[in-house]
Order: C-alpha cells, then structure tokens, then sequence
C-alpha cells in the first residue's frame, strides 16, 4: 500500500458539498492499495503511521506521533497514487489494486487505526472528493509498503 501522509491543523473531506469527515490536528492520510496488497500490509502500515514522530515536542523538535498528541486521522482513498509516469504525457494506474479489492484495503486500514485507538474520519471511495487542509510545517511523507521500480 501507498500512502501520502500530511500534518495538518486541520482537514476536511466533501462529496457534492456534503462533509463526509472533518479532523483538527492530526494527519491527513492519502491512501492507495496496489494490485497483490494484503490486510497484513494495510495493519503493517497504519501501524507504523501512528508511530510515526512528525509532531513537534516542547523543544520544537519532531519527535512526538499522532497518538502522542491525541490527534485525529482523515483517511481519503487516492488511486492516483499509483500513477505510472515512466512513458509518455498521460499516467497510467493499472498497478492499482481493482476497486473492490481497493475499498476493502481502504476500508481495513481505516479500522485498523481505530482498533490502535485513534479517531479517524474518511472520505467516500471512488466517489469525486473535494479535500481541504491546512498542512502545518508543513510537513508532507511518502510511504510504501513494498519497493517498487
């Protein structure tokens, strides 16, 4: 699995002007399953997420996660993180996981990081989402469960 992880102070996810999830501080997650991913993989990285140390501490230093602080996830499935630039002007997503392979990855490593104790907001797979954030730092990672060429 892909993910874009963003701090944020706040963020917020519409479908046709309806918020379907609305975070404070906390992360905002991009995430996308690839074709072969498994739940293993979906758990392996919403762990490592919600240890990851990007908030600041009282020195002003990184060093503090998103369960630290008692923040919150906003989760939005993002296919195009499987975009292939290597040929030609238009990105190509076949290394996607099939939607409903997708949804169901999408929809574990949500539960996965409430069952870790977080509180997490979504947004709506596969549906033209409208994403709004405030990125503080700001401080944007790329993480990838597999290497991939």
């Amino acid at each position: 699995m892909r993910a874009l992880i963003q701090r944020v102070s706040r963020a917020k996810v519409e479908v046709d002007e309806r918020v379907t999830g609305e975070i404070g501080q906390g992360l905002l997650i991009l995430v996308c399953a690839m074709q072969g991913d498994t739940e293993a993989e979906a758990e392996k990285l919403a762990a490592r997420i919600t240890k990851l140390r990007i908030f600041k501490d009282g020195a002003g230093k990184m060093n503090r996660s998103v369960t630290d602080i008692g923040g919150a996830c906003l989760v939005v499935s993002q296919f195009t993180l499987a975009a292939d630039t290597a040929r030609g002007n238009r990105p190509g997503f076949s290394s996607a996981a099939p939607p409903e392979e997708g949804n169901h990855l999408y929809l574990h490593f949500s539960n996965f990081l409430r069952e870790l104790g977080l509180p997490v907001a979504n947004g709506e797979f596969g549906a033209d989402m409208a994403v709004s954030l405030v990125n503080d730092g700001p401080v944007t990672i790329w993480m990838d469960t597999a290497d991939r060429a």
